[in-house]
């Protein structure tokens, strides 16, 4: 995999609906809902279409992420042996063989330390394997996702890189955990950027849709979404009812700036709110041509893609969501004070009404 960043895709040059769901770190190679119709290019073409319905159904997102990467030999078959649960589940290599039992996985470990080291460019802070996981919403067939999952392997690290793969069934999400050999066999170390991660999500959604799942990868904003997802450490603590120092940071930040009387330049949420503006637009507006359409199922289609505009969410970063949550507990607190005065002039006015 080439280590050069992504150089952005200009917008500008996609039919305007590829609006709504292209990122804009994307790698210039486009997909089959991405070319335009020549003849007509603001045209919805059937991939298009199909995309465009598969949203406004809302077919279940993908997810595809990295959650870590091994920096040692002992953190390797650390690794192996809790994805494998010590021996107890089997593992797939990339040559489609299955390794079963505790002899399994020490064959496996062993493997792979030799192969650590003959890595002597590795740095001492370099990554073994990358490791990832994919998974599916709860319900979604389990075979579908493990088939699905090898064919993504094959098709993105096959030819270059090492890995092995287990499916884990113990969760209500149907996942399979994929571990990476860093290393390549061109002698390139694996090194995914946010661009490679998005490419990830929609091949493996399209493996899903081949084996007859629905399934998705399209941006947060797609979908109206605008925050990101919390790390999972951060939502262990709230949890836990500990305040995570992300947040007192955040709250801090935002009662500095209610105090001072003056509201920080925030030119980022203003590109959020204006892209956020411009990509319901476009939704209506294909709705609008959809419905201009001789076909029943275009004006289905349409109302469809109206209704799901008017079912996204308000726009509101973490920032607007913290101001709001604050001043909600200003008023409460106010409100309850007020109430505290009104009970003890009640009781004052009682009392006088005894002494009488």
């Amino acid at each position: 995999m080439s280590r050069r960043s992504p150089r952005p895709t200009d917008l500008t040059e996609l039919p305007p609906i590829s609006y709504v769901w292209e990122t804009p770190n994307r790698r210039p190679r486009r997909a089959e809902w991405d070319i335009p119709d020549p003849a007509a290019p603001g045209r919805l073409t059937p991939a298009m279409r199909a995309k465009l319905e598969r949203i406004v159904r809302r077919a279940p997102e993908v997810m595809v992420k990295i959650t870590g990467r091994t920096k040692g030999v002992a953190h390797l078959k650390s690794h192996l042996a809790y994805i494998t649960r010590n021996g107890g589940l089997d593992v797939e290599t990339e040559q489609g063989a299955t390794l079963a039992g505790r002899s399994g996985l020490k064959d496996l470990q062993q493997r792979w330390e030799d192969d650590a080291g003959l890595d002597d460019k590795r740095r001492r802070d370099g990554s073994l394997s990358v490791n990832i996981i994919l998974s599916m919403p709860a319900g979604t067939d389990a075979v579908a996702v493990k088939d699905s999952a090898r064919a993504f392997a094959i098709e993105t690290f096959g030819y270059n890189h090492d890995y092995v793969f287990v499916q884990h069934l113990d969760d209500k999400h149907p996942h399979v955990h994929l571990t990476v050999r860093s290393l390549g066999q061109d002698g390139k170390r694996l090194n995914p950027r946010k661009a490679d991660l998005q490419a990830w999500r929609e091949r493996f959604a399209g493996e899903l849709r081949l084996r007859g799942i629905a399934a998705e990868a399209t941006p947060r904003r797609t979908r109206g979404r605008v925050r990101k997802a919390d790390r999972a450490a951060v939502v262990a603590l709230r949890k836990r009812k500990i305040t995570p120092e992300v947040d007192r940071l955040a709250r801090k930040k935002v009662v500095s700036e209610v105090r001072g009387g003056k509201a920080a330049k925030h030119p980022w949420d203003e590109q959020i709110r204006s892209r956020q503006d411009e990509t319901r637009r476009r939704y209506l507006e294909y709705a609008a041509e959809l419905q201009r359409s001789r076909v029943a199922a275009d004006h289905e289609l349409a109302r469809q893609v109206r209704q799901f505009v008017n079912d996204m969410p308000p726009v509101e970063t973490r920032r607007h969501a913290l101001k709001n949550e604050l001043s909600e507990l200003a008023n409460n607190q106010r409100g309850g004070a007020e109430q505290g005065v009104v009970a003890d002039r009640r009781d004052d006015t009682r009392g006088d009404e005894r002494t009488r």
